[in-house]
């Protein structure tokens, strides 16, 4: 299993930077960071969010693992980052990968979840595919609905939101790609 806050400090420190200066540019706050990188606070998927943006690093360079010819996955065996109280859970499938440049996810989302994410850093590009349900996308103020089997392609460098309004619980693949 990898150690997310270890993970941070490694990207920290190897970058010479103090808490302070993390804490300035992701808009997380040094105490917080702190606490992610000794292990005493998991953080949330927004917060991941918030380090990874402001770090301009992927999400997914947290969950970093070696590189292999190939990999083999089963989402239900990945570690799960929950968001919204449980309402929402991601589970990395394949973590950010230099040469390929991405990141992909399987996430669900229960019924009534409502997930913000702030922009991404310009060039981020996402990719949906629903496999089950129905999931509301809100693209700077845009509504977009995507039904079971469709999917979509934008530019992550707006505000987006993920909303399931519907009675069933919505899963999706999220792949996003980075120039």
């Amino acid at each position: 299993m990898i150690n997310i806050g270890q993970r941070l400090k490694s990207i920290r420190q190897g970058r010479n930077m103090t808490l302070d200066d993390a804490a300035v540019l992701t808009g997380v706050s040094k105490p917080m960071l702190g606490q992610i990188e000794r292990g005493m606070s998991s953080p949330t998927v927004n917060t991941l969010w918030k380090i990874a943006t402001g770090l301009k690093i992927p999400f997914s360079s947290f969950l970093q693992e070696d590189h292999t010819e190939y990999k083999i996955v089963d989402w239900n065996r990945q570690d799960m980052i929950p968001e919204e109280n449980g309402a929402m859970r991601a589970y990395t499938l394949f973590a950010f990968d230099p040469t390929r440049s991405c990141e992909v996810f399987y996430i669900e989302f229960d019924s009534g979840c409502r997930h913000h994410s702030d922009k991404h850093n310009d060039g981020v590009e996402e990719y949906i595919f629903v496999i089950h349900g129905n999931l509301d996308l809100l693209l700077n103020e845009t509504k977009i609905s995507l039904n079971e089997k469709q999917a979509i392609r934008f530019d992550a460098n707006i505000p987006h939101a993920y909303l399931n309004p519907y009675k069933n619980i919505c899963s999706i693949y999220n792949t996003i790609f980075y120039r």
